[in-house]
Parts: C-alpha cells; structure tokens; sequence
C-alpha cells in the first residue's frame, strides 16, 4: 500500500494531480480542501503526500488520494465511515477547509453540510449522527495553526509546530498561551528545527537549564 509520496508536479488538473516520482507518474486525486492549499504550486514544482490508497473488488483499479498532512487523511477516513459516503463521494464533497467541515458537523450545523457537493439533507443528518463528537482534533489543529503562525517563521506554517501545540496543551496539560510562548521561544532559539521531535527536544533542553 501506497502511504506517501514525494516528487514533482507533471500536469495539475482541477481534482488531480500527476506527480512523478522516480521516473513513475501517479495520479493522485485531491479533495477540494487539499487543492486550495496548492493554489500556488504549478507545474515542476516539488510536492510531497500522504496517500489514502484505494482499492477493493468493485474498485480494481487503485485510487491514490492525496493530503497535505496526516491529520487530514486522518479526517478523510473518518469521514468516509459514515455510510453513504465512499472515497470518490467524499473527493468531490470536501470543498470546504476540514476546520470548517469538522465545526459544522460539530456543531450540527445541517444547512452548510446539505450544501457539500453530492451531500443532501439526509446524508448531512448521517454525517453528524456518525462523527458528532469526534471532530474536536480536527478543529482545535487548524486553530493552533493559526495562533503560532501569527508571530513564528514560516517553517511553523507546517504542521511542526500545529502537532506539537496540541501534544503540549491536550496530552501534558499547558495552558494554550503557555505553549504557545513555549514554542515561540524554542524557534528564537534555534532556527534549525525541522521535525516535531527538535521543537520538543529544544523545548525542554531549555526546562532543564531553568
């Protein structure tokens, strides 16, 4: 099974994208979410993905979908579970950022659902009796994104330090403004973090000297 893939962009259409790789071209489908994200890429560009790969009796023919972040395929999943909704359904409906859609199920707001590509009032009820409750993580992702990235270099604008403002906050009880400070502080430190491990590793490398 395909779970990523790192290469360059051959052709973009709008909901597919060839990707070379080692001299292979895939063809990789993206929800509308994963797109608006690479509205700046274009042909040559380098691009990397994790894959949500698709296959089954009915569908011989593999599918490769494609996300900008774990937690997105990871929100793709889930919301394929719910039952109606297959993976070539939910490419087509995510058009809307997955904050958005994770708040709307949340909140169970039904007439911005009902208005999802292929998605009607019924399926809409079945998606928020399926996921209601489930939807906190992807919400509260999108919304340390956009707190660390007020005042932190680019390379926070990734997932890097999303991840880690979650872990400290959810799993070892920060408060969000002390993590945040936290993070900020570790990058003024060392502007060579370039995984969540670093970013920790710099975080309490300085707890320990204090």
């Amino acid at each position: 099974m395909i779970g990523y893939l790192e290469g360059r962009i051959m052709k973009k259409e709008a909901e597919k994208i060839l990707l070379i790789v080692n001299h292979v071209g895939y063809e990789i489908m993206l929800p509308g979410f994963v797109m608006d994200a690479l509205q700046t890429k274009k042909t040559g560009d380098n691009l990397d993905l994790y894959i949500f790969h698709y296959q089954t009796e009915r569908q011989p023919k593999p599918v490769l979908i494609g996300f900008n972040s774990e937690i997105e395929k990871e929100f793709f999943q889930l919301f394929i579970s719910v039952e109606a909704i297959g993976p070539l359904k939910a490419v087509k409906a995510l058009n809307l950022s997955m904050s958005a859609t994770a708040e709307a199920i949340e909140s169970k707001k039904t007439d911005i659902l009902k208005d999802l590509k292929g998605i009607g009032p019924r399926t809409a009820q079945k998606i928020i009796a399926a996921l209601s409750g489930k939807m906190d993580k992807f919400v509260l992702n999108q919304d340390k994104k956009q707190e660390v990235s007020e005042d932190q270099p680019g390379t926070v604008l990734k997932d890097i330090a999303a991840q880690v403002m979650v872990v400290l906050v959810e799993q070892l009880g920060h408060r969000p403004t002390e993590a945040k400070a936290m993070i900020a502080e570790a990058f003024k430190r060392n502007n060579a973090i370039g995984s969540p491990e670093d970013l920790f590793d710099e975080i309490y490398r300085a707890a320990k000297t204090n």
